[in-house]
């Protein structure tokens, strides 16, 4: 692996989403049963062996035991069918498709946006976050037969976080609001199904167009595994993306001289500041996979042997800043950083091997169309947001992200002697 060179100006741990407590080593460590791997070249290379893994997270095996049918979901796949499902669905996802069919929408919707922002004097960042995203990706998936606002509140019902354990319910009311938001999810669910997949289904069967929905009827999907593959869909399409889109804009309104940098560069040098915020705060940190076979894993000089039938918890915020892997400064901000050879810029915060995110390109080109519009906005933080953890696909939430307007029509970068550090 090649030496990565250090961040230039370094500033320390930037990272905003990393929960209390949570251990960033040892590299190999085994808890409760559970195989625990925090080191960069193991995480990929567990990810990388397609044939000695099976899918263990999103709560694959518990759902496993309650699906049938022919066309197993492409979350929860291995395999060849995996591959082959991934192989045809992959053009939805190309930096030319995307450029073709979706760049003109999402400069549409984020200009509209902006707008209302300007004339309101500001907003809650994550609900319009979450409008636009559901927007961006209700076009590639097909659910476009129905109201955004609508399918976007019920996706939000759908995948909540609940309270924590300890928050119990006090009085006649409290015990009422707790079963209620105990059934709110499969509720949201069957309204989701109801409202925005079977008009989708409905219109794509007599007039079949370019998206998710039209491809797996032509494959002979079932109404019930079309609603659980846009489930998937709006998992990874929707709700991750809106809270990245969250994230990097809290770094970037917290950082005047990042901020002028990414306003002032071109989209490659905007995306290199992205895909750096990404590696510090990826969505989804933790990846569960199951051994179908014995696994060595070796780094530095030991080895661990996994036994078949073993469960792994693959650290994605650990590995992304491996210190070993990538210099003393893995948790500083450094756009362009030099990293060990193959591995992107975002290191793993899309996965890697056979489940790698299709969309990545997509995220990246929705969060900077919007971004760069909303920063030149005279914005500034009204306070730090709230951040929770979603521990059923280990993603942070970032909510209360409120923002206030200025006066000016335009944010102008504070003079170099102002920003120094």
């Amino acid at each position: 692996m090649n030496e990565p060179s250090r961040c230039p100006v370094p500033h320390g741990d930037r990272r905003r989403t990393v929960p209390p407590g949570e251990p960033a080593g040892p590299p190999v460590e085994v808890v409760d049963g559970v195989w625990h791997v925090r080191s960069l070249p193991l995480v990929r290379e567990v990810l990388r062996e397609a044939d000695a893994t099976v899918q263990a997270g999103f709560n694959a095996e518990a759902a496993a035991q309650g699906l049938t049918g022919d066309h197993p979901p492409v979350l929860y796949a291995d395999g060849p069918e995996h591959r082959r499902q991934r192989s045809a669905t992959a053009r939805f996802f190309t930096p030319a498709a995307v450029g073709r069919r979706y760049r003109g929408l999402m400069e549409e919707r984020a200009d509209e946006l902006v707008a209302r922002i300007r004339a309101e004097g500001g907003c809650e960042l994550s609900a319009v976050t979450l409008r636009y995203s559901v927007e961006v990706a209700a076009q590639v998936v097909g659910l476009t037969d129905s109201g955004t606002e609508g399918m976007a509140r019920r996706l939000e019902r759908f995948f909540a976080i609940p309270a924590p354990p300890g928050d119990r319910p006090r009085g006649v009311l409290g015990r009422a609001r707790a079963a209620a938001a105990a059934v709110r999810p499969a509720w949201a669910m069957g309204a989701f199904h109801l409202l925005d997949v079977r008009p989708a289904i409905r219109t794509r069967r007599e007039r079949p167009r370019e998206d998710v929905v039209s491809h797996l009827l032509a494959e002979g999907y079932t109404d019930r595994e079309i609603l659980v593959e846009c489930l998937t869909y709006a998992a990874a399409g929707m709700v991750t993306t809106r809270e990245f889109i969250a994230v990097a804009a809290w770094h970037l309104l917290d950082d005047d001289a990042l901020r002028a940098r990414y306003l002032s560069a071109e989209e490659a040098g905007r995306h290199a500041i992205l895909h750096e915020v990404l590696r510090l705060e990826p969505v989804v940190g933790h990846l569960r996979r199951r051994t179908t076979r014995a696994l060595v894993l070796e780094h530095e000089g030991r080895r661990h042997e996994v036994p078949a039938g073993a469960l792994l918890d693959l650290s994605v915020r650990a590995a992304n800043t491996d210190a070993r892997a990538l210099g003393p400064d893995a948790a500083a901000l450094c756009p362009g950083r030099a990293r060990p050879r193959g591995v992107r810029a975002e290191v793993l915060s899309f996965g890697d091997g056979a489940h790698r995110c299709p969309g990545g390109f997509l995220a990246i080109q929705e969060s900077d169309v919007l971004l760069q519009r909303l920063l030149r906005l005279p914005l500034e933080l009204v306070h730090p947001p709230r951040v929770a953890w979603l521990e059923t696909i280990a993603a942070y939430e970032v909510r209360e992200l409120v923002l206030r307007a200025g006066a000016a029509q335009e944010w102008r970068s504070p003079s170099p002697a102002s920003t120094a550090r």
